[in-house]
């Protein structure tokens, strides 16, 4: 498959006694596709998977397909793990499901880029769905130069990555400039969005997408100008002032289009400066 644009991962919102808002997910997913999103990514780190049960799960993933289906945009779905096994099994459930998976380097076993490679390897040999590689190292501790994700992205089945290494050096360059056929580079760090698209990647998979939406496409499809990609970039950083989603949620909220700013512990709910300079910042680019 080919890879391409912002999708938007999506926010799992909850309703004041704490469950699935479904109606507002409903919504949310609906108003990203109408906004140019190519694509919608449930169950992803911005969903808080780690706190939902197999009924939300599934719920989240029904509401995704219905608006994904009705858009003829591409359905991701989340998933993996540091146990090649289950992830296998994991992955077999999406048949007919998702059009991608989106699978994390193996975490806090950190199994080297050998074992990564063939944590992949078994991956793409079973999986019924493409694979994009969550290449995130600060949260997995497992860190792939481009030597190794060339090398993955070179499998069959391995459509993309989503490429969140921290910042852009030199293993950065190195990747893009030499990457394997039909492999994209998707950006996954959302205020290094535009510097990663002028070094060939082609779209991104962005939390702050949830929010100017349109303006997020309108770079990726290379109508914008270097001054948009700044004033996104400062929105990103707003709106990861603090742990992920909390801030986005906060600003959700404030805008009517989810019922509580609520999270799931560990998380806690955004403090209300942290929102309130999003918002502004936020106000400053649509306005």
């Amino acid at each position: 498959m080919e890879l391409h644009g912002i999708h938007v991962p999506l926010v799992t919102p909850f309703a004041a006694d704490g469950t699935l808002a479904v109606a507002a997910l409903e919504q949310l997913a609906r108003q990203a596709l109408a906004d140019g999103a190519a694509g919608l990514v449930a169950l992803g780190t911005t969903a808080e998977v780690a706190t939902l049960d197999e009924a939300e799960r599934r719920t989240v993933i029904e509401v995704c397909a219905k608006a994904t289906a009705e858009y003829g945009a591409v359905l991701t779905v989340g998933t993996g793990g540091n146990d090649t096994r289950r992830t296998v099994e994991a992955l077999a459930a999406l048949a007919g499901v998702a059009d991608a998976a989106l699978v994390t380097v193996p975490a806090f076993t950190r199994p080297g880029e050998a074992g990564a490679l063939a944590h992949f390897e078994q991956l793409s040999a079973g999986s019924p769905v493409p694979l994009i590689v969550y290449h995130i190292p600060y949260r997995t501790g497992q860190a792939l130069g481009a030597a190794a994700l060339r090398r993955i992205g070179a499998l069959p089945n391995v459509a993309g990555v989503k490429y969140a290494a921290g910042g852009i050096d030199q293993e950065t360059v190195a990747l893009l400039a030499d990457l394997p056929p039909q492999f994209a580079v998707l950006a996954g760090d959302d205020p290094f969005l535009a510097p990663l698209l002028a070094l060939g990647a082609t779209g991104g998979i962005l939390a702050s997408a949830h929010l100017a939406t349109d303006r997020f496409v309108e770079l990726a499809t290379g109508r914008g100008s270097r001054q948009l990609g700044h004033r996104l970039a400062r929105l990103s950083i707003a709106c990861f002032a603090e742990p992920n989603p909390t801030v986005i949620k906060g600003v959700l909220h404030a805008q009517g289009r989810i019922p509580t700013p609520d999270v799931r512990l560990p998380l806690l709910p955004a403090g209300p400066a942290s929102v309130a300079a999003a918002l502004t910042v936020l106000a400053e680019l649509t306005g």
